[in-house]
């Protein structure tokens, strides 16, 4: 009989049970990555214990969700879900069941579930229970629905995207007909919080398969949560540094950038905005300005799916800046710094090198080379403290107060004015040459203002 290894705490949870004439298995994730060798972000045990007797059982629990079953056993400062077999009622909002009934039966419980794979239940003594054939959907690498797919995803139409987050981390398919009940019922996902879609989205752009998003596009279910990758998909880009569609770029852009969140989500959005502006002359496809409307894109997308300040903020402007052309010189990666800024360059980079990899063959190379010559130079700028913003400068606005120059936009202007002019000729980061320019900058502002004035 095959085993897994349980860690010792969730083994004494299930012999503690068993001692008190309960039934007790671990369940689910745990047992399917177990078997695949995978580590178990966590370990759920399931028993035959009502809720109160579990809590009887344990000296200390918390109860978490004991309305359904669930108590949070606590050994030391560790908690382990222990959840009473159950048997979900009507599910009126196509994500929680109206009540739950709970069983003495093994099997009833595991019929709940979503997909076999996830149906699986295990003790170190009794073996598997293996009712809906999980474990040969593993070794086929098939995602299928325990029972009735339409039922299942009729109960909770999260598990429609979790379908595919699930087939993008292990690199599975997913079951012919759970992929037509996932066509049929994808419309249920507008009944989901935009927090649950999020999470679930992050988790499929931040597996070994983040390309499986297409899948989600070829299934429907983009068309409702992200319709912005359906407005890429086929779109040509007739150009020298591209021979790919817009969405097969894109998916060639995400497996090639590390599985970072911010990264991620960059990738996918950064040219959302080419079927807006795309233009085409004399055979030749366009697109003006397309950074920037992708940015706006992504903003109302991370907005949309409630993603907090800090990614939402981080991915729309590398977005911005991703198409960002200077050159491999000191001069003007020290400008870059200054439009990107230092905070978010090295994933600048990054990001840009994905976009590389993703173009034209016959461009990468030289592409590659150009990009590695600016990050050494992005390594030398930071590395000698070379100034590309106002708080690099050896003056700062109360020097330039007490020089004459008055609070208010002109100070502000003036100093942007000297980063320009020191990014330009580092030599002149000194206070005494700043001052001096700064008083030249402010002399040409009066004049400009005095004709104004007179215009």
């Amino acid at each position: 009989m095959q085993h897994i290894q349980i860690p010792e705490k969730v083994e004494y949870i299930i012999h503690c049970l068993e001692q008190h004439g309960f039934e007790a298995y671990v369940v689910g994730g745990c047992v399917r990555d177990s078997i695949l060798g995978r580590i178990p972000g966590d370990w759920d045990i399931t028993t035959s214990a009502r809720p109160e007797q579990v809590k009887a059982v344990f000296k200390r629990t918390v109860d978490t969700g004991i309305e359904h079953g669930t108590v949070t056993v606590m050994l030391d400062k560790e908690g382990f879900e222990v959840t009473t077999y159950r048997i979900d009622g009507e599910y009126m909002d196509s994500r929680h069941p109206s009540a739950v009934e709970f069983t003495g039966n093994l099997t009833e419980d595991l019929a709940r579930r979503d997909f076999t794979i996830n149906a699986m239940a295990y003790n170190p003594d009794r073996g598997f229970v293996d009712v809906f054939d999980g474990m040969n959907d593993l070794k086929q690498k098939c995602i299928r629905c325990v029972g009735e797919a339409d039922a299942r995803f009729d109960e909770d139409a999260l598990r429609i995207l979790r379908a595919v987050r699930f087939a993008a981390q292990l690199d599975f398919n997913i079951e012919e007909r759970t992929a037509a009940a996932i066509q049929k019922m994808a419309p249920l996902l507008k009944n989901i919080s935009a927090e649950r879609i999020q999470m679930e989205l992050v988790k499929l752009l931040t597996s070994p398969c983040p390309e499986k998003i297409h899948t989600a596009w070829a299934l429907g279910i983009t068309a409702v949560i992200l319709p912005e990758y359906d407005a890429i998909v086929g779109v040509a880009q007739n150009t020298p540094n591209h021979i790919y569609t817009v969405d097969v770029h894109t998916l060639k852009a995400l497996a090639n950038v590390a599985p970072d969140p911010v990264l991620r989500l960059t990738m996918l959005m950064h040219d959302f905005g080419k079927p807006t502006v795309k233009k085409t002359d004399n055979g030749r496809d366009i697109f003006y300005r397309h950074p920037e409307v992708s940015a706006r894109l992504a903003e109302n997308i991370l907005r949309r799916l409630k993603f907090d300040n800090h990614t939402r903020e981080t991915v729309v402007r590398l977005v911005k800046w991703h198409g960002l052309k200077y050159d491999a010189t000191l001069v003007d990666v020290r400008r870059a710094l200054n439009r990107v800024g230092a905070d978010i360059f090295q994933d600048f980079i990054q990001v840009q090198r994905a976009d590389v990899l993703a173009k034209s063959p016959e461009v990468v190379e030289r592409k590659l080379i150009l990009l590695d010559e600016k990050e050494k130079l992005y390594h030398q700028v930071i590395d000698e403290g070379q100034c590309f913003c106002v708080k690099m400068l050896a003056v700062n606005g109360n020097d330039l107060i007490k020089a004459g120059i008055a609070p208010g936009p002109l100070l502000g202007a003036v100093l942007e004015r000297l980063v320009e002019r020191v990014i330009d000729r580092p030599e002149l980061n000194t206070k005494d040459a700043l001052i001096a320019l700064a008083l030249v900058e402010k002399e040409r502002s009066d004049i400009f203002e005095e004709k104004a004035y007179f215009f």
